[in-house]
């Protein structure tokens, strides 16, 4: 992996020094209790990776914005430009004032990814990143576990991606809010659990509306 310029070097350092919280430790990442039932652990893993297929990307970025909330502080979002926008964040429990952004993609993306997930003191990261081969992705699960720290990689929703070292996939989708075209109402999505380590696939619709609600039963594949 090829080292990116000296100048990001500097500036993610510095944004990790300022990390004052030390990571939450030990219990898993809590989303609604029938997901959770349904995952090792209940819920998701710290110390380790987990990729979001982004089959609609508003409704992964807010999924992902909801777990980086749960996680702890500070976090790290790793993107190329556009930033994320803090305020659109905000309302999935997102705290902007916790939040380091990082603007990179390619190889300055997957270096500063790393780094930020061996940090101690970093509680989560998430990395856009449209291409992950194997080797990369087991390099960034032994960075998520030397920092204990939880990792959320965006990746675009094409058929049949290749396999990945991540402890869960999940392809995340937008589904029609229910009531008036003309009132918005709390963002319904689809969750699909397509691969996990020690549990079997499944689905769930959700809404979130200050807390993630699971709609009806949850369907299992396979």
């Amino acid at each position: 992996m090829t080292p990116p310029d000296r100048a990001l070097i500097e500036r993610l350092r510095s944004l990790i020094a300022r990390g004052e919280e030390a990571r939450p430790s030990g219990p898993a990442i809590p989303l609604a209790p029938p997901i959770d039932a349904a995952l090792p652990g209940d819920g998701l893993a710290r110390g380790a990776i987990h990729e979001l297929l982004t089959a609609d990307p508003g409704a992964a970025t807010a999924f992902a914005a909801l777990i980086l909330a749960r996680a702890g502080t500070p976090t790290v979002w790793i993107e190329p430009t556009p930033d994320p926008y803090p305020a659109g964040l905000a309302p999935f429990g997102l705290d902007p004032a916790t939040l380091i952004v990082v603007r990179a993609d390619g190889t300055d993306a997957l270096w500063a990814a790393e780094e930020a997930l061996r940090a101690p003191a970093i509680a989560g990261v998430l990395a856009s990143l449209p291409r992950l081969d194997l080797a990369t992705g087991r390099r960034l699960h032994l960075a998520a576990e030397a920092g204990g720290t939880l990792g959320l990689i965006l990746r675009p929703d094409t058929p049949n991606p290749p396999p990945t070292a991540a402890r869960t996939r999940w392809r995340i989708s937008a589904l029609p809010t229910p009531g008036p075209a003309h009132r918005l109402g709390p963002p319904h999505w689809r969750l699909e659990l397509l691969r996990a380590r020690g549990a079997p696939p499944g689905t769930w619709n959700v809404a979130w509306d200050g807390t993630l609600v699971v709609l009806g039963a949850a369907r299992a594949h396979g």
